[in-house]
C-alpha cells in the first residue's frame, strides 16, 4: 500500500490531499487566522493519526473475530518541548463498545494495540528523510 499526503498552502489557501494506492481524496482543514501555514498543528495530526489508525484497526481485528463493535473512543496526548524535538509521554486510551465478553473485547483491544500500523511505525523509530527540494522565486 502506497500512501502520500499533500499541501498547498498559499495565503488564506490550505489545501490537503490524501492518496492510498491510486485512490485520493480531500479533507478540510482550514488556514490558520493569520492565512499563512495550517490551523492544526503537526503533533495534533500525529495524535490524530494514532487515535485514527487504532480506531479503523479495532473495527479490522472485531471483524476478524465476528466481534460486533458498536462505537470505538481514543484519545491520546504526550508533550513536545522546545523547537525540533520529538514527542515525548505519549500514551492513548481507548473504550471499546461491543458485543461480546469482557475477556473477548480485552484481548482485542490488547491484540489491536500490537497490530496498529501508526503505533508500531512510531515505536520502531522509523527514518523520515527530506528526498528534494526545489525553489521557486
Amino acid at each position: 500500500m502506497k500512501i502520500k499526503a499533500n499541501i498547498q498552502n498559499s495565503q488564506g489557501q490550505h489545501n490537503v490531499t490524501l492518496t492510498t494506492n491510486d485512490n485520493s481524496h480531500s479533507i478540510i482543514i482550514p488556514p490558520k487566522s493569520s492565512g499563512l501555514g495550517s490551523s492544526v498543528n503537526g503533533g495534533e495530526l500525529l495524535f490524530l493519526a494514532l487515535a485514527t489508525c487504532y480506531c479503523n484497526d479495532i473495527y479490522r481485528e472485531a471483524a476478524k473475530r465476528n466481534i460486533q463493535v458498536e462505537k470505538v473512543e481514543v484519545e491520546v496526548s504526550g508533550d513536545f518541548g522546545a523547537e525540533g524535538e520529538g514527542a515525548k509521554n505519549v500514551s492513548y486510551s481507548a473504550k471499546v463498545h461491543a458485543k461480546g465478553t469482557e475477556e473477548e473485547i480485552r484481548e482485542l483491544m490488547q491484540h489491536t494495540d500490537t497490530v496498529a500500523e501508526i503505533q508500531n511505525t512510531l515505536r520502531a523509530g522509523t527514518d523520515v528523510k527530506l528526498s528534494a527540494v526545489e525553489i521557486v522565486t
